[in-house]
């Protein structure tokens, strides 16, 4: 059996369902049993991976843990030694391809290596996927360009290879099948670098609309971010990294094709799976 956490999230949800197609039993973590009848096919398992003790009986007879720090919070050294206790054979960590390139605020990336040191000192086997940013971040952007046809954000120039989350979900459930994973830090990111103007461009062509980048200064999108009731660390995240790649660009690797033996699916295949949400 499989435990993902996160299980109802953007990579979370992908995992399940894969494990799902492949007859793997898997025990999706959530705080909401609503939602985890909702994650792909698992077994909801209700808990908060933030007090990992919640999810003790769940632990028995798991072979290997998706840990999304994101989920899990500061309490990954604790549900990384219970694992361990009842006998987990690895775990995959979703990581940030920060760790490995730098950029951002220094103190998130040190969050995510805060997590992988846990994970070696755990005594389990550990593969880690650093990813670069997710195209469904640009999901955010979806509210105003029904309304106006406008994307509005930092930076318009700053350009990331953003990954999409099916490659990330496709990756991690073969490192938490195969043992051959285990010892392996993989940077992820999809296949082309492109700027905020790129992958505006790109969702009004899969829209067939055109949409504009309207650049707005840095704080004018953290009063908005807060306005709508988002934790203070989220602006800071996307403002950081976005002036971090204007200065220069995120980076690009070719993990994805290596890895599953194809092309990094692209934001454009991205942004026309998820048109309906840009549509008014």
């Amino acid at each position: 059996m499989i435990m993902v956490t996160g299980a109802t999230g953007t990579v979370g949800r992908e995992v399940v369902r894969l494990l799902a197609a492949k007859g793997v039993e898997t025990a999706a973590v959530t705080r909401d049993p609503a939602a985890g009848a909702l994650a792909g096919g698992g077994r909801p398992v209700v808990g908060d991976p933030s007090s990992p003790q919640s999810l003790a009986p769940a632990l028995d007879g798991v072979q290997a843990l998706l840990l999304s720090p994101r989920a899990v919070g500061g309490a990954s050294a604790e549900l990384l030694a219970l694992a361990a206790r009842y006998g987990v054979r690895r775990v995959v960590v979703l990581s940030a391809v920060t760790v490995e390139y730098g950029g951002g605020y220094r103190r998130f990336a040190e969050e995510f290596e805060r997590v992988e040191d846990a994970a070696r000192a755990s005594g389990l086997p550990w593969t880690f996927l650093r990813c670069a940013d997710f195209d469904a971040n640009s999901l955010a952007w979806a509210p105003q360009i029904r309304a106006t046809g406008l994307a509005r954000g930092v930076y318009a120039d700053a350009a990331t290879s953003p990954i999409h989350q099916r490659d990330i979900a496709e990756i991690a459930v073969r490192a938490l099948l195969d043992p051959a994973h285990g010892g392996r830090a993989y940077a992820i990111t999809g296949p082309e670098s492109l700027t905020q103007r790129d992958r505006a461009r790109l969702i009004g062509e899969a829209i067939g609309r055109e949409v504009a980048f309207e650049e707005i200064p840095p704080e004018a999108l953290r009063r908005a971010m807060l306005a709508q009731g988002l934790p203070q660390d989220v602006p800071d995240r996307l403002i950081g990294y976005a002036a971090a790649c204007l200065a220069e660009p995120g980076p690009t690797t070719d993990t994805v094709e290596q890895l599953l033996g194809r092309p990094a699916l692209t934001f454009a295949t991205w942004a026309a799976e998820h048109a309906a949400a840009f549509r008014s």
